[in-house]
C-alpha cells in the first residue's frame, strides 16, 4: 500500500470542507479526534456528490462510481489506492473499524444516479441512511471507541432524512427536467402530481402544498437530530449537532446576503458546539 499518508492533499481538502459551508463549520468546531476522520469522509462525499450532480454526464458518473465501489472494497481489505482512501486507512483507529458503510453510500449513489425513483415512503429513510448517515457514522467510529450506537443512530437517521428532504425540495426542478424524480412516487400520486408539475417554472398549488409538507418534515427531523444525543454523547458528537443546527436554520431562511449568512452560520455553529460542552 506504500507509506501511510498523514495529511490530505489541499485540493481534496478544499472540496471536502469549502470555507463557510456547513461541512466546514462542523469540522472546525468538532472534537479534536473527530476532525481527521471527518475530513476524510467529507472528501469522499464531495467526490461522490460531484458525480451525482445533474450537470455531470450520467454514463461517465456511473463508470466512476463503479470504480469507487471497487476502491471501497480495496479499502475494506486495507489495500486502497486512492489518496483519500489511503488517508482514511492510515487513521489511528482504522484497524478497528469496518469500512463497509461506505459501500452502502456508493450503492445508494448509483441507485439515485440511475434515475429510478423511490417507490414507497418507507424506502426514503433507508435510502437517506445509506447515502448520508452511514458515512457520518463511520467518521464517528474512526474518531472514538465505545460509541453509543443507539443514540448515534437516532441522531444520524433524523439528520439524514432532513438533509435528503432539504436537498430534494431545493433542487427538484433541475432534477425533474433531467429525468430524475427526487420524491417518493406514491406520495406524488397521492397528491395528484406528475412530472410536468415538477418541471413547471411556477409550481402549481398542489405542488406548493406538497413542498411545504416536506419542508415541515425536514424541520422536524433536524429538531429530532438536535435532541437525539444524550448529554454524555454531545461533546464528542458535536459536529453532528452543528450540521443539524445549520440545516434547521437554512431550511427556515429566506433571503440574506452572502457575508451576513456566513457570519450567522459561524456564530450558530460556535454557539451549538459550545452548548454541547456544558
Amino acid at each position: 500500500m506504500g507509506p501511510a499518508l498523514k495529511t490530505l492533499d489541499a485540493s481534496y481538502r478544499a472540496h471536502a470542507i469549502p470555507t463557510g459551508s456547513a461541512r466546514y463549520w462542523s469540522w472546525l468546531f468538532a472534537a479534536s479526534p473527530a476532525r481527521a476522520p471527518l475530513l476524510g469522509v467529507y472528501a469522499l462525499l464531495a467526490e461522490w456528490n460531484a458525480l451525482m450532480d445533474p450537470a455531470t454526464e450520467a454514463s461517465a458518473s456511473q463508470i466512476k462510481l463503479a470504480w469507487w465501489r471497487e476502491e471501497i472494497q480495496r479499502l475494506i481489505k486495507r489495500a486502497p489506492v486512492h489518496p483519500i482512501c489511503r488517508y482514511l486507512a492510515a487513521l489511528p483507529r482504522a484497524a478497528d473499524v469496518d469500512f463497509t458503510p461506505l459501500s452502502q453510500a456508493i450503492d445508494a449513489s448509483l441507485a439515485e444516479l440511475s434515475g429510478v425513483p423511490l417507490e414507497r415512503s418507507a424506502e426514503l429513510e433507508s435510502h437517506a441512511w445509506a447515502l448520508r448517515a452511514a458515512p457520518l457514522g463511520l467518521a464517528s467510529r474512526l474518531a472514538f471507541a465505545g460509541v453509543n450506537e443507539a443514540a448515534l443512530g437516532d441522531c444520524l437517521r433524523a439528520l439524514a432524512v432532513a438533509d435528503y428532504l432539504a436537498r430534494a425540495t431545493r433542487d427538484y426542478r433541475r432534477q425533474a427536467r433531467l429525468g430524475r424524480v427526487p420524491f417518493v412516487v406514491e406520495e406524488l400520486l397521492a397528491a395528484g402530481l406528475d412530472n410536468a408539475d415538477l418541471c413547471a417554472d411556477q409550481p402549481p398549488a398542489g405542488l406548493e402544498v406538497y413542498l411545504a409538507q416536506l419542508q415541515a418534515r425536514a424541520t422536524r427531523s433536524y429538531e429530532a437530530a438536535l435532541l437525539a444525543l444524550p448529554a454524555a454523547c454531545r461533546p464528542r458528537q458535536r459536529h453532528l449537532l452543528v450540521l443539524a443546527a445549520l440545516g434547521l436554520k437554512h431550511s427556515q431562511r429566506r433571503t440574506s446576503g452572502l457575508e451576513s449568512t456566513r457570519v450567522r452560520d459561524m456564530l450558530l455553529a460556535w454557539s451549538t458546539a459550545r452548548r454541547a460542552l456544558r
